[in-house]
C-alpha cells in the first residue's frame, strides 16, 4: 500500500508539473494558450492536495502544536496526550467527513460539468470524501495503538 501511495503521488505531481510546464511554453512563450488546460490540471492538483494530506495521516506526519508534550515528564502522560488528540482528531474528523459526504450526495444529484471541456466537476469533489474517510482510518489506527500502549503498560 506504502509503494502504491508513493507512485501514484509521484504520477500526480508529474502529471501537475507537466500541465504547468506547458501552460507556460504556450501562453507565454509560443503566445497560444491551451484552452482547457486549466481545467484539466485541476482534478490531478486536487487529488494531489487530498491524498497528500492522507500521506501525512498515514505517516503521523501532520503539523501539531505539542506545546502541553513541554510540561509532561513521563512517557505515559505523552500517550495520554496523544490518545486525547487523537480523540479530538477522530470527532472533528468524523464531523466534517459527515459533511463531505452530504457535499458528494449533492454533487452527484447535480452532476456538474466544467466550462470548457464538460467535464463531471464530480471526480474532483468525491476527492474530499475519499480523504477524509482515509485520514479517519488512520486516526483510528493510531488511536487503537496509542490505547494498545497505555493497556499493555508500554508507556511508563
Amino acid at each position: 500500500m506504502e509503494k502504491f501511495a508513493q507512485w501514484l503521488l509521484t504520477a500526480l505531481i508529474c502529471c501537475v508539473a507537466l500541465g504547468q510546464f506547458v501552460q507556460v511554453i504556450t501562453r507565454y512563450v509560443l503566445q497560444v494558450p491551451v484552452m482547457g488546460l486549466e481545467e484539466t490540471i485541476l482534478f490531478p492538483t486536487l487529488w494531489l492536495y487530498i491524498l497528500g494530506a492522507v500521506n501525512a495521516s498515514r505517516e503521523n506526519t501532520h503539523i501539531r502544536a505539542n506545546v502541553l508534550e513541554i510540561f509532561l515528564k513521563t512517557e505515559r502522560q505523552h500517550t495520554i496526550l496523544a490518545v486525547v488528540g487523537e480523540i479530538i482528531s477522530l470527532v472533528v474528523g468524523l464531523w466534517l467527513l459527515y459533511w463531505a459526504w452530504d457535499y458528494t450526495r449533492y454533487a452527484w444529484r447535480v452532476w456538474r460539468e466544467s466550462p470548457t471541456l464538460y467535464i463531471p466537476t464530480f471526480y474532483a469533489d468525491v476527492a474530499l470524501v475519499c480523504g477524509l474517510f482515509l485520514m479517519m482510518v488512520y486516526t483510528s489506527l493510531y488511536l487503537l495503538a496509542h490505547i494498545r500502549t497505555l493497556v499493555n503498560g508500554g508507556a511508563r
